[in-house]
Formats: structure tokens, C-alpha cells, sequence
């Protein structure tokens, strides 16, 4: 796992004028912002609910003289189902993590107004906060999306305080402009 670095700030005048966040992620950060985004774009209860059901009658179809084979493949068809949620949801994350030498690089993230300064050992850009164009908040993360399955991960830890990640959630729901708010209750 990264060792965990974390440097922010919060630079103010009469508005916050920035917001500085220097980091390296942990895989945690990473599997959980894709279970997050896995929740929010699958049907989860409706495949759970499919497998289920596929699954018992599959099982009665094995069972009843008339037709097994169509029993055979409905069991099938759903553990195959049912392997590809577990896949997605806990191998998937964390080997994609792994094999990305990115996320081994420490990110150095300027937030302000007029966009996004983010710096690695590799990259040094500003980003116009037009090509966010969602944001999810979780319990754990702030997710910003680029594109439909592209996104940038903000870990909630590396905040320094509760003022700091405010501001920042403040200024995220100011310049994109669709928020989600998956917060669960504890």
C-alpha cells in the first residue's frame, strides 16, 4: 500500500482563493471510488434479484423431466452473472489499481476558480473545471468525471480538516454541474 502523504491548503482572502492538496493514493482510495462508481452505473438489486430468480429456476428446470438443458443454462447464465458482479466489485479494482503506475506518483492538485492545477512527477497542466462534467460525493471520496467511465479520485482523508473539505465540496458543486450525494447515514 502507498505510504500515505498528505499536505493541504486552504488559501483565503474575503472567497477561498485555493485549495492545495498533495498526495499519494492508497489502493483503498481507488477500490472503493470503483465499487462507488460500479454501484452507481449497474443495476444491483435488479441483477441480484435476476441471478436469484435465474438461479431457482434453473435448479426446478434441472429437476423436471421436460426440459433440464434449459435448467443447465439458466444456472449457468446466472453464476456466470454472478461472477462478473463479484469480479467487478473486488478483483477488478484493485488489479487495475496495481497495474497502473500512475497511481504510485504523488499528486500535487491546486483547486481554485479558474480551474485545476495537477502536478505528478509526469505531468504538470492547469484543467478547466468545464471537462468535469458529474461529480459523486461518497463517504469516502469526491469522484469527478471526465467521461462516462473516466474519472479523477479526491480521497476525503487527505484533507487536513472539515473547514478544508467544505470548502472544497463548495466549490466543486459551484463549477460542476451535476452533483450526486451518496452519503449514508452511519
Amino acid at each position: 500500500m502507498c505510504q500515505h502523504l498528505a499536505q493541504v491548503g486552504v488559501h483565503q482572502g474575503a472567497f477561498v482563493d485555493s485549495i492545495h492538496l498533495s498526495f499519494r493514493y492508497e489502493e483503498r482510495d481507488y477500490v472503493r471510488a470503483m465499487r462507488s462508481h460500479y454501484a452507481s452505473r449497474l443495476r444491483l438489486k435488479t441483477d441480484i434479484i435476476a441471478i436469484v430468480l435465474g438461479g431457482a429456476l434453473g435448479i426446478y428446470a434441472c429437476q423436471s423431466l421436460d426440459s433440464p438443458w434449459w435448467g443447465v443454462v439458466l444456472v449457468c447464465s446466472t453464476g456466470l452473472l454472478a461472477l462478473l458482479l463479484v469480479a467487478a466489485f473486488t478483483v477488478l479494482p484493485k488489479r487495475l489499481f496495481r497495474g497502473e503506475p500512475k497511481f504510485r506518483d504523488e499528486y500535487s492538485l491546486t483547486f481554485s476558480g479558474d480551474g485545476i492545477h495537477f502536478q505528478t512527477v509526469h505531468i504538470d497542466s492547469h484543467l478547466q473545471w468545464s471537462m468535469y462534467h458529474r461529480a459523486t460525493v461518497d463517504r469516502h471520496s469526491f469522484i469527478l468525471y471526465h467521461g462516462t467511465a473516466a474519472f479523477s479520485v479526491i480521497p476525503k482523508r487527505v484533507f487536513e480538516s472539515d473547514e478544508q473539505r467544505l470548502a472544497f465540496e463548495r466549490l466543486i458543486t459551484q463549477k460542476i454541474p451535476k452533483m450526486t450525494n451518496k452519503m449514508r447515514k452511519s
